[in-house]
């Protein structure tokens, strides 16, 4: 879907209220913010091979074969996914793909070119994604394309099955087993290898669990895209001694 020249003029006008709160280079750096300490998980790496990513509920949106890429477009590739971890909540407030190691600059709000921006827009606001299974993803239009006929797949054969309880379910358990840092016992992240597909997926736990969030694509000084983040948990709105 190409946005149309009005809505494009629109989105000018309001686009920098729709940036991140903050620098989120920070949470893949910082030891700390607003007192919380942090860490990062490698989950390896994940497959862009257009360049127009979808994010969403992995087991409710991603299955949408309907779904809207965002407009802003990314380089193609293998690229390694981060997420960050509130260690003392054992909970995961972002998840990132890297694309290169330019520092981001600017975090830019994802955007599908048919938000309603009509009405008053402030900074802080933002569109993002509606998560109701508690775990999200982000990944490339032709992977989720792979996903959803994996999933048409498993319905044919398992009538009577559930995708998560029947099949994720066993996969996120052994992997919480293979790596158990920052996991719970039946699993909070998989970097999944689409079946029959050289693809792989990161899916993982969406911060407090279910809720509405933000993607946030950074540009580096040249204004380059150089990374993109789902971000689950605003540290700095949640923790800071302020609020």
């Amino acid at each position: 879907m190409q946005p149309t020249r009005e809505w494009l003029e629109k989105w000018k006008k309001v686009k920098d209220k729709l940036q991140a709160p903050r620098n989120l280079e920070d949470y893949f750096t910082l030891k700390k913010i607003a007192g919380e300490k942090l860490d990062v998980l490698n989950i390896g790496t994940c497959s862009i091979p257009s360049g127009k990513l979808v994010a969403g509920d992995s087991l409710v949106t991603l299955l949408d074969e309907n779904l809207i890429p965002y407009i802003q477009e990314t380089p193609i590739g293998e690229f390694p996914v981060d997420i960050c971890v509130l260690t003392n909540h054992d909970r995961y407030a972002a998840i990132r793909i890297k694309f290169n190691d330019n520092k981001a600059v600017y975090f830019e709000n994802g955007m599908k070119g048919n938000e309603d921006l009509e009405g008053e827009i402030k900074e802080g606001d933002f569109y993002g994604f509606g998560v109701d299974a508690g775990m999200a993803s982000i990944t490339d239009i032709e992977v989720q394309k792979a996903y959803h006929k994996f999933e048409k797949k498993f319905s044919e054969l398992n009538e009577d099955g559930d995708l998560y309880n029947d099949y994720f379910w066993d996969l996120l358990e052994e992997n919480a087993k293979k790596f158990p840092k920052y996991q719970a016992e039946y699993g909070d992240w998989l970097n999944w290898n689409i079946p029959d597909t050289k693809y792989t997926m990161p899916i993982c736990a969406s911060g407090w669990g279910d809720g509405y969030y933000p993607v946030y694509f950074g540009y580096d000084e040249n204004n380059n895209i150089c990374q993109v983040v789902v971000h689950f948990i605003d540290i700095d709105l949640e923790f800071s001694e302020e609020k």
